[in-house]
């Protein structure tokens, strides 16, 4: 009597089961090209692309997520961390101290047009 948690048919460890198709064994691999690229930890990794595309000249290291460059000696410096910025600390970059106080008269102004006297 079988395991009842064999699948009849196939074996353990065996791959996925696919059909053969006629043309594909005919197919070529498209032509590839490797290129390094090197992180600021030093790590190095090289993805490869097809021959036909250029390759990105920044590229995000697999082990330590820097970016990498092309060039080992002269890798690209670390992503700076921008600090937290609150929702005033953007409107005070977009506006200044005169148009803040032009906005605020206008509002005020707003508000005692629709008060009842």
């Amino acid at each position: 009597m079988a395991s009842g948690n064999a699948i009849r048919g196939t074996r353990v460890g065996s791959g996925p089961m696919r059909w053969v198709d006629a043309g594909q064994d005919r197919m070529e691999a498209v032509a590839r090209t490797s290129v390094s690229y090197w992180c600021a930890n030093g790590h190095q990794t090289e993805p490869s692309f097809a021959a036909d595309v250029p390759a990105p000249a920044i590229w995000e290291c697999p082990r330590c997520g820097l970016p990498a460059g092309q060039d080992e000696q002269n890798p690209p410096a670390r992503p700076r961390a921008e600090p937290y910025k609150t929702h005033l600390a953007y409107v005070k970059e977009r506006r200044s101290d005169a148009d803040a106080a032009a906005i605020l008269e206008e509002a005020m102004r707003r508000l005692h047009e629709r008060r009842p006297r």
